[in-house]
């Protein structure tokens, strides 16, 4: 004779601890749909696909918050730039909020002298 008898669940004791600390000192991001979407669609109209526009605007958006600088007003002084330099501003906003061990790099036009060369670490 068999029984059905439902399985013990197993209850993780430390969960809401973990969690606590998980995010702790960290406060949660959040941009109007308006920035979130104009940011994007800068990138987009500038050759990047959409998951790169998405990651590239919330990079923005999380340094504009940090500057305390609308998005809008970054973005429009990014409108004259060229494709190069819109790279070699992105790849510093990134390095800055990455760990050291890890670097974006782009490379230098053949004509620019002042630009900076990264490399990417493995």
């Amino acid at each position: 004779m068999s029984t059905n008898l439902p399985s013990p669940t197993v209850v993780d004791s430390a969960q809401f601890t973990k969690q606590f600390f998980d995010s702790y000192g960290v406060e949660p991001l959040e941009f109007p749909a308006a920035d979130v979407e104009a940011a994007v669609a800068f990138f987009q109209t500038r050759g990047f696909d959409r998951d790169a526009s998405e990651v590239t605007a919330i990079a923005i958006l999380k340094q504009a918050k940090l500057d305390e600088v609308p998005v809008f007003q970054l973005l429009d002084t990014l409108k004259n730039a060229n494709n190069f330099q819109i790279s070699a501003l992105i790849s510093e906003i990134l390095n800055n909020n990455r760990p050291s061990s890890s670097v974006l790099g782009y490379r230098r036009p053949p004509n620019d002298q002042d630009v900076k060369v990264r490399n990417v670490a493995a």
